[in-house]
């Protein structure tokens, strides 16, 4: 039988050379990342035209008081889950990939890590349409060019999609601490700084209180609200641990992998929600968002940037789907996987309609909710397992089971949510079957996590 072990010992272990580095354990010697380097990649990563557009939908929907506390909570409670995530990662050495080995078997999890690749290569080329967009509505706002016909839309795609590939060309820790810690996390503060002043102006001038007592139109609830602001955090969490493995020290508070990541993503992410919320209140009927932006003073140099922000946004989806997809084919390198994951990508953003795929992209990303659930509820609590088994069919059960759920809570009980309900009932379900004696049957053991 194949063999998935999780250690988390202190000692440092050393990969196979021309192994599986996604299933081997990341030796403690080869660790860079400090809290800065995770708060600064989170932060990056959080930052999104799309977190921005879902905060704008929220106001119409249930009043700026609702839409601020449910920005507020879920953010925080979504931001935690990819801390705890950022933590097990941390502290196992383990990608993505191997935790999901870990808690399903080796053969059961070949199913997840597809599904894994198959979604990061559909937000990849998303993220390559909403690039694409933001730069012809940058042309025609800035030089009066008309990009939008079949050529320009070839010409800027191939244009993101040519950086995207020398990106991954690179080394992902050196992209990390030599760009986006030291130019890319100050130059995307300054542009959300400026933005947030400009419309935050425009609000005081038309009258806060307006603002802030504007209803909604009835058409979702506060548990509505709270699901789609936590989806998007949420959506990370099949790639945290491949960053997290990283870190250099995992931490329990504020410090480490847990609490950079929290820290980063967290504000990221209350910001650009919130960013959204000003901008929709300010803008004419029926303005989108780019445009909106535009129309801002210094807006054209802040979307800019924004924009070039945007691209970590791909790079991380592409640089965790080739992990994955090394671990499906060990033979072709990190590297090398992320190189035909890219150039498959920007073949897609070529020719499919992404805005009408949108939708699957989202109900392919609810399988990740009760997916992590049960990592986390056999994993995260002090405790990780080293098993021969194939398939461990109780915890493949409560995955399927929480799908079903979630899909049962979006037609059924839809005011209530389904992100949360399905996420804590799977946690507490693999918690309570989680494997409690030292040795098993089957010859496992529970080797418990230093912190």
């Amino acid at each position: 039988m194949a063999t998935t072990s999780t250690t988390t010992s202190s000692a440092p272990r050393r990969a196979v050379p021309g192994g599986n580095e996604a299933l081997t354990p990341l030796p403690l010697s080869s660790r860079v990342f400090g809290w800065h380097d995770n708060a600064a990649l989170w932060f990056s990563l959080g930052v999104g035209l799309l977190v921005m557009q879902i905060g704008a939908y929220l106001v119409p929907a249930v009043g700026t008081r609702d839409a601020t506390v449910a920005i507020l909570v879920g953010s925080c409670l979504g931001a935690a889950l990819l801390a705890w995530t950022a933590r097990l990662g941390c502290e196992s050495g383990l990608a993505s990939a191997g935790l999901m080995h870990a808690t399903y078997g080796s053969a059961f999890a070949r199913l997840p890590v597809l599904l894994n690749i198959v979604q990061l290569i559909g937000w990849t080329t998303f993220e390559l349409v909403v690039m694409r967009e933001g730069t012809q509505a940058l042309a025609q706002r800035a030089f009066g060019l008309d990009a939008g016909g079949l050529l320009g839309t070839a010409l800027t795609t191939l244009l993101w999609g040519g950086v995207l590939l020398a990106l991954l060309a690179g080394s992902m820790v050196t992209l990390v601490r030599r760009f986006v810690s030291r130019f890319g996390l100050p130059l995307v503060v300054l542009s959300l700084l400026w933005l947030t002043w400009q419309f935050a102006s425009q609000l005081h001038a038309r009258g806060f209180d307006a603002f802030w007592s504007r209803p909604g139109n009835g058409s979702m609830g506060m548990f509505g609200a709270l699901d789609l602001v936590i989806a998007m955090p949420v959506s990370w969490l099949p790639l945290v641990a491949d960053y997290a493995r990283h870190g250099r020290r995992a931490g329990r508070g504020l410090g480490g992998a847990f609490g950079g990541t929290w820290l980063g993503y967290g504000i990221a992410n209350v910001w650009c929600y919130a960013l959204g919320v000003m901008v929709v209140s300010v803008a004419e009927p029926g303005t989108n968002l780019v445009t909106a932006l535009l129309l801002a003073q210094g807006g054209l140099l802040a979307l800019g940037l924004i924009l070039i922000d945007e691209l970590d946004n791909a790079y991380g989806d592409v640089y965790s789907g080739s992990v994955s997809a090394h671990s499906l084919r060990p033979r072709w390198s990190v590297r090398r996987w992320g190189l035909v994951l890219a150039a498959v990508c920007i073949a897609f953003a070529l020719v499919l309609p992404m805005h009408t795929l949108e939708p699957f992209l989202l109900m392919l990303s609810s399988v990740f909710v009760p997916l992590y659930g049960v990592i986390l509820g056999r994993l995260g609590t002090g405790a990780s397992i080293a098993t021969t088994r194939r398939i461990d069919p109780v915890a493949a059960g409560l995955w399927l089971a929480g799908i079903a759920l979630y899909h049962g809570c979006a037609a059924w009980a839809p005011q209530w949510g389904s992100a949360l309900p399905t996420l804590a009932l799977s946690f507490v379900l693999a918690w309570l079957t989680r494997p409690r004696s030292p040795a098993q049957s089957d010859g496992s053991a529970l080797v418990r996590s230093h912190g």
